[in-house]
């Protein structure tokens, strides 16, 4: 053997190196992946065909390999890693020659290209990737980042350390409404950086607070890397999970499991909320601590006084606090007390199916085998007991068509126990008190008679809604009812938003705060998948950024908001009303509900035009749409080339190779830390697309592939990726922050200040680690 390597260890050192080289060699690295496949290829297969690379298998004719099959061993399990004294034979690396690997690549990447990029089922998600690219650097060009770093450090700016603290404010504000880490390191490192210096602030705190800040987009959702790395670890980790349930001997994964093999890219985005904020807080107390310390190096800082009023504590108090936690107190206890709750009184008009067991009881006893040693003897016993009482019931009852008495019973019954109070209009009742409430406190000298109205319409809506609206009431006779406390409570309203919109907080906060809430809303709270929501910001975004392009140049924005009220007055029309018209029997309701949504849809479309072009004819559009193409077509043909170089590793045994390497380490926990102290290091010289196509296919059917929560691990790849992102002397963040700092700022200024930054990621990481529940209490509180 060459240099004492096995031939694959060769075939891989040469993939690596042909990939690093081409990395360096300045090409695109979208182009540079590709090009180092091919390149490799060539001189693996060149290599091969002299006989220069062997590769050391091991024999499964052998009579210790007969062994260990005869003790139950199972053959995926046998390599020279765990059984170093089986005997070994010598083979070429393509054992049917480099010819029939070619023709075998060519086909495999066509087949995935098919697949993972023009068709197949993850193409809808990868879609997502465009739109989130398009809402990100939309909102980039649109100043939000110098609006929310101005108002953010007159809050902040007065405590030691506030300037350091405001920009992890705003950079975990920015992560949720862009998810792209160079747009916000380049865009915070323009603008605060500056600031910080004139301020006399440490430049090693300046520089390590901005760059670990603006990672923060690779795991706060909606991340690309979360999207990119959800799609391929859906796939790796069903397809895992299906092998090891037939290696156990079982027919699925759903009877071995007892639950579907399913993670979705929602559930990624619910896992990686609590990891993103737990971050941002480690980031934002170590900034406040170091302050404290070093007074001297990060001053408190006097930015100007606020257009705001001056407020009173007991006004704050009394405002911000206690009337909104009176009023969300009162509506979580009316809930559980059922008072309010749903009025739907529709019944299926079938029987409900009785539930099974909680386990596959009728299994095979290897499966039989595997299942309790997986579960738990107990588990598998209540199982039992469960199947046992429904064949002693006569089986699984199954469901069957409700006659019209019983149809009539069960919707009498259901009319009988409904909540006094919708939720539905409770819920919006709450947030116009919320409204109100915050009105009153940032402009405590105004005549409050508006508010008193506005107040005065949500008491009526209640009172109207418990006494004269019921289960049966259809919404148009709803909205009569409801009209003079609608018209009451938009009154207060409009009063309130005049004075919120008088405070620079509120002003600059609230309208992509707004856009990150029904983005991150809808998809965390199960309503719809990332797809649509990226759509929804995207659009969102186009007429953020046209409303502030309108008020840079002293036009009315008008039209903009009326396209808000618009699309709001679109969704509850639909929510509320039934706008299947010529279905049957149609009522003149439902007529006028479906050209009201009609008219609201167009005139939506109409402003979404209207934005588009004023962001065309101020020469923002055409920039946005050239950094969205070349952001996209980067990423997709990264993606391709990665397809091509991981093809390459497995033609030759690469992936096989390392796979067993993995499996042969008992504790699946030192298998997954070796994984992630290589992408560690990794991700010193690879960005995260290329250490999502290339190495986690690779290692992914191993670490998929056991017992471990699929959520836990992909978030812990996230934030693992976020950490090489910071790490010296190769990490992308400090390389994007050198490119836009000022010359007094120098590359060991930049090092120095993200170091503790980075011991935070890793203590970060740790915590993960020993608190796995960091990731899954959001997913379990809110099942998709």
């Amino acid at each position: 053997m060459l240099f004492g390597l096995d031939g694959v260890e060769i075939g891989l050192i040469i993939v690596f190196l042909c990939l690093f080289g081409g990395i360096l060699s300045g090409f695109p690295v979208a182009f540079a992946i590709g090009g180092s496949a091919v390149i490799s290829f060539g001189i693996i297969a060149a290599l091969d065909s002299a006989g220069i690379l062997i590769h050391q298998a091991v024999d499964t004719g052998s009579d210790a390999y007969r062994a260990l099959i005869a003790e139950g061993v199972r053959p995926e399990t046998i390599s020279k890693f765990r059984y170093p004294d089986l005997a070994l034979y010598a083979e070429p690396l393509f054992p049917r020659g480099w010819e029939v690997a070619l023709d075998r690549n060519v086909g495999f990447i066509v087949n995935r290209i098919n697949e993972r990029v023009l068709a197949g089922q993850s193409i809808e998600t990868l879609l997502a990737v465009l739109m989130f690219v398009l809402m990100g650097i939309t909102l980039e060009r649109s100043k939000i980042a110098n609006d929310l770093l101005t108002t953010m450090a007159r809050v902040f700016g007065p405590l030691p350390g506030g300037l350091a603290v405001s920009v992890v404010v705003v950079g975990a504000f920015l992560a949720a409404s862009t998810g792209i880490v160079g747009a916000t390191v380049v865009t915070m490192g323009l603008l605060s950086l500056p600031t910080m210096l004139r301020n006399n602030y440490s430049p090693e705190l300046a520089t390590g607070v901005i760059a670990a800040s603006g990672t923060l987009g690779q795991i706060i959702p909606p991340s690309i890397v979360i999207v990119l790395l959800g799609t391929l670890a859906g796939d790796i980790y069903a397809t895992a999970q299906e092998q090891r349930a037939q290696l156990v001997g079982c027919s699925d994964a759903l009877t071995y499991l007892g639950e579907a093999a399913v993670v979705s890219v929602g559930t990624l985005f619910q896992a990686a909320l609590l990891p993103g904020i737990l971050l941002a807080l480690l980031y934002g107390g170590y900034a406040f601590g170091y302050a404290v310390l070093n007074p001297s190096k990060a001053p408190p800082v006097n930015t100007g006084e606020t257009t705001g009023e001056i407020i009173t504590r007991n006004e704050a108090l009394t405002w911000f606090l206690g009337v909104p936690v009176a009023l969300i107190v009162g509506f979580v206890a009316l809930s559980g007390a059922g008072l309010i709750g749903s009025q739907n009184y529709n019944v299926d008009s079938f029987s409900d199916a009785s539930e099974g067991a909680s386990l596959r009881t009728n299994v095979s006893p290897q499966c039989q085998e595997a299942m309790i040693e997986l579960h738990g003897q107990q588990a598998w016993d209540t199982a039992v007991a469960e199947q046992t009482a429904i064949n002693d019931a006569g089986g699984a009852t199954a469901s069957v068509r409700l006659s019209e008495d019983e149809l009539t019973a069960a919707i009498a019954a259901k009319i009988a126990d409904r909540a006094p109070l919708g939720t539905g209009i409770a819920l919006g009742l709450l947030l116009a008190g919320l409204v109100l409430a915050f009105a009153r406190g940032v402009a405590p000298v105004d005549d409050p008679r508006p508010l008193a109205v506005g107040a005065f319409g949500l008491v009526l809506a209640a009172l109207l809604d418990i006494v004269l609206i019921g289960p049966t009431t259809t919404p148009g006779v709803t909205f009569l009812i409801l009209l003079l406390p609608i018209l009451l409570v938009l009154y207060g309203l409009k009063a309130g938003a005049a004075m919120l919109g008088r405070n620079d907080l509120v002003r600059v906060v609230f309208p992509p705060l707004v856009l990150i809430v029904a983005v991150l809303g809808s998809i965390l709270g199960g309503i719809t998948n990332p797809t649509p929501a990226a759509a929804l910001g995207a659009g969102g975004a186009i007429l953020l950024a046209a409303f502030r392009k309108l008020q840079d140049d002293g036009s009315s924005g008008r039209i903009i908001l009326w396209t808000t009220y618009a699309i709001v007055l679109m969704i509850l029309v639909g929510v509320n009303f039934d706008l299947r018209v010529g279905v049957g029997e149609t009522s003149f309701e439902q007529w006028v509900a479906f050209l009201v949504a009609q008219g609201a849809y167009l005139f939506a479309m109409f402003g979404l035009l209207y934005a588009c072009f004023v962001l065309w004819y101020g020469g923002v559009l055409p920039a946005i749409v050239r950094e969205t193409a070349k952001v996209t077509s980067m990423v997709f043909t990264i993606l391709i080339g990665s397809q091509l170089l991981n093809l390459v590793v497995i033609s030759f045994g690469g992936e096989h190779y390392i796979q067993q390497f993995l499996r042969s380490f008992d504790n699946e926990m030192v298998v997954f830390l070796i994984v992630m102290l290589v992408l560690f290091f990794l991700g010193f010289v690879l960005d995260f697309l290329e250490i999502i196509y290339i190495v986690v296919p690779i290692v992914g059917p191993v670490i998929y592939g056991g017992t471990m929560d699929p959520k836990w691990v992909t978030i812990m790849i996230a934030v693992n990726l976020q950490t090489s992102f910071l790490t010296p002397p190769f990490g992308f963040a400090l390389f994007y922050l050198r490119g836009v700092a000022p010359k007094q700022v120098t590359t060991g200024h930049i090092y120095r200040g993200i170091v503790p930054f980075v011991l935070i990621q890793v203590l970060g990481l740790a915590l993960l680690w020993f608190f796995p529940g960091v990731v899954t209490l959001v997913p379990a509180l809110f099942p998709n």
